[in-house]
This record gives structure tokens, sequence and C-alpha cells, in this order.
């Protein structure tokens, strides 16, 4: 596998695989991978004939107090899993070399990004949107891969892919979980044992709020029934949990027909560490 930490050598060597021919699977990631993103990075590996995986931890999705600083890099562990799971090509480029000058130009897309995450983490998803759009047009044409655990995220990639007639097509894959049910994430790292223990819960309420929905369709059914689950546990401290619609994510707002298919969203801060987790349902 080829490290690559320059723009110009990355588009060169990717230009030079679709000339001769060859398909290219893209895997965005912020490193400190796991078995969630050896997942991604297989599967595009048996849908295309060449993976690039990139690796770049985007100073402009965190805001201020957040874990920039801390969060977990372990770029020689990443090479190891990158190339085990058949990727050809590991981008990992400085913050230099990804924004050699003050960012003057930034991608929004509001109608999804002011909500959920949106909400709390103001800014966050215009950091996540415009970096998307930077390696999207560092890579070319490709296949992206991105996990459904981070559907908010996977919603907004689409879209503003969809909206600005990008040559990528961006793939959602299932969230790979523990076997207790928790939704494997680089900031699990976080958490101390006793919160880890307690974590899965959040999955749970996931399931009983699925279930509330299925059963009536009334939304806040669903609603209370994730609320109350996560109120039970005084370590959590709950920030969001809807039914919503899984294009737009608005909130649910009459009984879902039969049929008809939402996304439940959940958030929640654990000790410091912030979790997110989401599970569609069809009624």
């Amino acid at each position: 596998m080829q490290l690559i930490d320059r723009v110009a050598a990355w588009r060169k060597a990717l230009d030079a695989e679709r000339a001769e021919g060859r398909t290219v699977g893209l895997v965005p990631t912020m490193g400190a991978l796991h078995a969630g993103h050896a997942a991604l990075i297989a599967r595009a590996a048996a849908e295309c004939d060449v993976v690039a995986v990139t690796v770049f931890v985007n100073p402009l999705q965190f805001g201020a107090g957040e874990d920039l600083a801390a969060y977990p890099r372990s770029l020689e562990r990443d090479e190891e899993i990158a190339a085990a799971q058949g990727a050809a090509y590991l981008f990992a480029p400085s913050v230099e070399e990804m924004y050699p000058r003050p960012v003057a130009t930034t991608v929004s897309v509001p109608t999804l990004g002011a909500r959920w995450d949106g909400e709390s983490r103001p800014g966050h998803f215009d950091g996540v949107a415009t970096v998307v759009v930077k390696l999207f047009a560092q890579a070319g044409p490709c296949r992206a891969y991105f996990g459904e655990k981070d559907y908010q995220q996977l919603a907004i990639v689409r879209r503003l892919a969809s909206d600005l007639d990008l040559p990528v097509a961006v793939i959602g894959c299932p969230t790979v979980r523990d076997a207790d049910g928790l939704a494997l994430s680089s900031r699990n790292a976080y958490l101390t044992p006793e919160e880890r223990r307690v974590a899965p819960l959040l999955h749970r309420a996931l399931h009983a709020g699925a279930a509330a929905l299925a059963a009536g369709g009334e939304p806040e059914a669903a609603r209370r029934a994730m609320r109350d689950l996560v109120a039970a546990e005084p370590l959590f401290a709950l920030l969001y949990a809807e039914p919503v619609d899984p294009d737009s994510l608005e909130p649910l707002a009459a009984p879902l027909a039969a049929g008809a298919s939402a996304r439940l969203l959940i958030a929640a801060r654990l000790g410091r560490t912030r979790l997110i987790d989401n599970l569609g349902v069809t009624r």
C-alpha cells in the first residue's frame, strides 16, 4: 500500500488508475481506524478495482472546547488496518496541505444540518461538508463509502453530492457494533470501564423506540420510549431522541403509515464522551 501526503501526488495516482480503466473506491476517515472502518474498506475492495483511504482529522468540524487536540491519532496502525482490508493507497495530508491558506469558502447544507447534531455543534456540518467536497474534488470520479452510524452526516454528503453534480456515488454501509450493541466509534476509547458498561443502553433505547413506532406508528410513543429508558440511567445526559423522516431528517409529525419508513436518531453524553446512534424502522 502506498502512503501519500500531498494533494498533487494523490490526484496523479488516482487519475492514473482510472486511465487504466480501473474503478476507484474512496473511504474518507479521520483515522483511529476500527472494525467499522475496516468493513467500509472491505466493501469498497469487493466492489471496486482500487481502494483509496483518507486519514485527516479535519479542524473545521471541531468547535470551541471540543476534542481536536485529544482526538485519537494512530497512523501506523491505520496503515496496517487499511492494507489488511485491501486498500492500495492511504492519503494522510497535514492541515497545512489541506488548508494552505485561511479558508474563505465553505459548503453548507442547512436544511439537513441545522437540527440534531448541528444544533448542539454549531458549524460542525459546514466543516464536514467543506472537507468532503475537497476530498471528492481531489479524488475525482469514484464510489465513496460512509457508515450509517453517522446518519446525519451521510444524509448531508448524499445531498451535497447530488446538488453539486459531483462525479461520486455515495454508498451508505450498515453500522458495525460490538456484541452488546454499542456502535463502534473512535470516541469509545474515551469511555471509562463503568461508562462502557452502560453505553449499550443507547442501542436498547433505539430498539424500544422502534418497537413503539412499529406497533402504533405514533411518534410521541417512540420518543417517550427512548427518553424514558435513557433517563433511567443517571450516567447519561440525553441530548435528543427523535423519530425522523429518513431523507429530510424532519421530526415525524404524524403517525407512521403502514409500509412507511423512519429513522430513529439519538445522542447523549456519557461522562466526557458524546455518543450518537440511529436505527431504521419500517412499520
